[in-house]
């Protein structure tokens, strides 16, 4: 049969489809999709990479538990201290584009009507916009989640080579007002660091050896980004798979460097470890009635089975709402594809900035990656935008009303959209989170629920469904919302989410664990089906050449049992791992 072209594919990757659904993958720019018709990009590990990685898969003593746990530190250290670093360079940059700068030009030209001062929109937001593509071009593909997922299981670490080009193109990226955020390119940055610390100053070799640490990165980045060491170590784990997190033999020294580089990053930084969102009514008005915000407001009250079964309705929604999303997300992709933009950084990044600052105009709201404004989701408005200027954009749009919720819900997934094919990076985890609390917010305004179980439920069951990260949500929503007695509904809400989207792949890379054939039974829930966008090894007809499974360690069941490791030289015969003009650490 002819080559199968092994393509990693990720939700939040640019000029692709970045869902599983209807036949299209998602992925990096210019990859092969996962599904026939999909479109990836830049998904797969490059060939000296991968020739690398088999160099360094053979089998070693396992590391003492103390050793891991001291890498694992010396990593948190590294770690939070390069993020503090990424935090500081943008909050600087956020604070003197989105606030000093127009508002410096007010004072010096008094003479500016108000009625022009939108324009500041899409005059900045352009500007960084072609900083996004201009940067890529120059500086080369930055990765993506779903690419650093994919070396994750196929290296074992994430190329150096990818982190500049990350750091300048998701800088603008978010600086343009792009619905996404700084998690992902965090990831991929900590990920590249703890390969680095473990290859360079501790001399670890071995893809399985090296993979631990990797982990270890990524759980830095999302516990400081966070403020919830283990919620964010959890959502480093488990973004990797479809069900659960399956590398469990790393969680706890992952959850102790990630707690590591917490301690580090809000030190030098200077910020609390504390909720940041107010969603429970005060005083039985509406969210925020007569406090400021940020003041302590009355939580909610004792949870109930009847508060768990609304939870899990508003995951149902909160899922059905993703699933539109894919769909349309994916047919963007392929409009992409057809107007032959695909691969042309400059010209997508511009387009989607058009949209990104056409968005903001009409539903500022809508701007920046939604971790701030989901306060102003909750409070209907109350809570002024933490970045954009004017705030009010053109139309000085409020969301006081269950239409105005549904259209920002809408906008917000259009933005997501919009970003992501228009080349952007970043993360879509407060993105989604967002847009899914302003379609619960308004269903709280129509049905007497507690807002904070409609905000967080279906917040919860957007992001599951499109992440697949169903404890660490869970944890993340909690404890940012300190809404200790919605952990129930919101865990509800994450499984509900889970199994009703579990043939949804958004991030197509994710996948079972290759040494492990148990694990693989995660994606064979009924009898004969299989999803073919997975580099299963066993096919429909329990051959092994119908699936291309990665070149690794591939444990098959008994109806095609077989052994597929990384080749010293170049991959299987089956397997066509596309060149990459990055370079390996």
């Amino acid at each position: 049969m002819p080559p199968t072209t092994y393509g990693a594919v990720g939700g939040d990757s640019a000029n692709g489809s970045g869902s599983g659904a209807n036949g299209n993958g998602g992925g990096s720019p210019n990859g092969q999709g996962a599904r026939a018709g999909g479109r990836g990009m830049h998904g797969a590990p490059s060939s000296s990479a991968l020739s690398m990685a088999s160099t360094l898969a053979a089998d070693e003593p396992e590391e003492s538990i103390m050793r891991r746990l001291l890498i694992g530190v010396v990593v948190g250290v590294f770690c939070g201290v390069a993020a503090w670093i990424y935090y500081s360079i943008l909050e600087l940059l956020l604070d003197l584009f989105w606030e000093k700068l127009p508002e410096g030009l007010i004072k010096a030209f008094p003479g500016i009507p108000s009625s022009l001062y939108w324009l500041w929109i899409p005059v900045t937001g352009m500007m960084f916009a072609s900083m996004v593509g201009i940067s890529i071009y120059f500086l080369g593909f930055p990765g993506d989640l779903g690419y650093t997922v994919n070396c994750v299981h196929e290296l074992g670490y994430v190329p150096m080579g990818h982190a500049p080009s990350m750091i300048v193109s998701s800088q603008a990226s978010i600086l343009a007002g792009g619905s996404l955020g700084p998690e992902a390119p965090l990831v991929a940055i900590c990920a590249s660091i703890a390969g680095w610390v473990s290859m360079v100053l501790f001399g670890v070799s071995g893809r399985k050896r090296l993979r631990a640490h990797t982990l270890s990165g990524m759980a830095c980045a999302l516990a400081a980004f966070f403020g919830v060491p283990l919620g964010g170590s959890l959502f480093a784990l488990e973004i990797n798979h479809r069900l659960g997190f399956e590398y469990y033999e790393h969680a706890v020294v992952a959850v102790a460097s990630g707690s590591t580089c917490l301690v580090v990053f809000r030190w030098l930084a200077g910020l609390a470890i504390a909720p940041i969102w107010n969603v429970t009514p005060a005083g039985g008005g509406e969210v925020g009635v007569g406090a400021e915000v940020g003041a302590e407001l009355a939580h909610l009250g004792d949870s109930s089975a009847e508060l768990v079964v609304i939870g899990l309705a508003f995951g149902l929604l909160g899922a059905g709402v993703a699933w539109v999303f894919a769909t349309v997300h994916a047919a963007i992709g392929r409009s992409v594809g057809r107007l032959g933009l695909t691969g042309k950084d400059i010209p997508l990044s511009l387009i989607g900035g058009a949209f990104i600052c056409f968005f903001a105009v009409l539903v500022p709201q809508s701007a920046f990656w939604g971790e701030f404004e989901m306060q102003t989701i909750a409070t209907l408005g109350k809570a002024p935008l933490a970045h954009l200027w004017p705030a009010g954009g053109l139309t000085n749009f409020t969301i006081d009303t269950p239409l105005n919720l549904v259209i920002l819900g809408i906008v917000k997934l259009l933005a997501i959209s919009f970003t992501v094919h228009g080349g952007f990076r970043g993360g879509y985890i407060f993105p989604a989170m967002a847009a899914g609390a302003a379609f619960g917010r308004a269903v709280s305004l129509l049905l007497p629920v507690p807002p904070a179980i409609a905000v967080l439920c279906t917040a919860a069951g957007v992001t599951v469904a499109i992440t697949r990260t169903v404890f660490a949500t869970t944890i993340i929503l909690t404890a940012l919302s300190g809404e200790v007695n919605a952990a129930s509904p919101v865990l509800a809400a994450s499984l509900g989410a889970a199994f009703a989207t579990f043939y949804m792949p958004f991030i197509g890379s994710q996948r079972a664990r290759e040494d492990r054939f148990d694990a693989q039974i995660h994606y064979r829930t009924f009898e004969g089906t299989w999803d073919d966008s997975l580099p299963a090894a066993v096919a429909k007809d329990g051959s092994t050449n119908g699936g291309a499974p990665p070149p690794g360690d591939v444990e098959a069941g008994p109806a095609g049992a077989r052994r597929s490791r990384l080749r010293d030289s170049s991959p299987a015969s089956d397997v066509t791992v596309e060149p990459r003009e990055s370079t390996p650490l």
